[in-house]
């Protein structure tokens, strides 16, 4: 009971944030429940994948229903990469699990693979790295593939990575590429929850806990969605460098504590 409290916590902050900055909220989630160290590395994935399916689905109706106008071949292209990613990246995440003998190896793997995209997206967003202005379907379909994979394996739903390679590769506004971000975070956790139904299924996974993972996730993808339609673009960057910085430390102190 006192876990689940924990858990529902910690992610309406982190849906919170996650809809706001277009992170998704598993790359806060991901890494305190590993630091909180009361799951197994498989059931802290899939908590932090039903949690941030629940909020991009909650957060991208809101956002559509107030108004936001969607390039949807954009949507459709990258959310299809980004289904055929999340496979694929569920795929590898059940190989090193079966390979390893050793689950914080597997931790370990996913850590570092955090740690390279959260130190990428804030050099994005800090230093003024020129734009490209790809808009072929085949650069949609890549870049959804390559955000589905990464969400998928390091099991945090989306992650910086997803607004700083939009707005690099599309030259889509931050406020734009959140919600283009959330959309793609749907999709592929989408794949990732079926193909954990047609495979390994649910029974190593403690159910009783999305009682209080999915309500989180839609008190929190409900209280993002809002303050995303108040706070200004300059703000919104604020918020996406703070949590970077705040994720990198706890993914530092997580990879030190299971390295030693």
């Amino acid at each position: 009971m006192l876990i689940g409290i924990i858990y529902f916590i910690v992610i309406v902050f982190a849906n919170t944030i996650g809809a706001v900055s277009g992170m998704g909220g598993g790359v806060i989630i991901k890494p305190v429940f590993d630091l909180i160290a009361q799951d197994s590395v498989a059931a802290i994935s899939f908590y932090s994948t039903v949690a941030v399916f629940t909020m991009s689905l909650v957060s991208t109706w809101r956002q559509i229903k107030n108004g936001v106008h969607l390039n949807w071949q954009l949507v459709a292209f990258i959310s299809g990469g980004a289904v055929a990613g999340g496979i694929l990246g569920n795929y590898i995440f059940e190989l090193l699990l079966s390979w390893l003998a050793d689950e914080s190896f597997v931790q370990l793997i996913q850590i570092g693979l955090t740690i390279i995209t959260l130190v990428f997206a804030f050099l994005y967003s800090r230093f003024d790295w020129k734009n490209y202005h790809f808009n072929s379907v085949l650069s949609y379909f890549l870049a959804g593939l390559l955000l589905g994979f990464l969400a998928s394996l390091l099991g945090i739903g989306g992650g910086p990575i997803n607004v700083s390679l939009l707005m690099l590769l599309f030259s889509i506004p931050i406020k734009e590429a959140t919600v283009y971000s959330l959309a793609t975070i749907f999709f592929s956790q989408l794949a990732k929850i079926l193909t954990i139904t047609f495979s390994v299924g649910f029974a190593r996974y403690d159910l009783t806990m999305l009682a209080f993972v999915i309500p989180a996730a839609i008190l929190g993808g409900l209280l993002g969605s809002k303050l995303s339609n108040i706070l200004s673009p300059k703000k919104v960057t604020f918020v996406f460098q703070c949590v970077i910085l705040l994720v990198l430390v706890i993914n530092l102190y997580n990879g030190w504590q299971v390295f030693v």
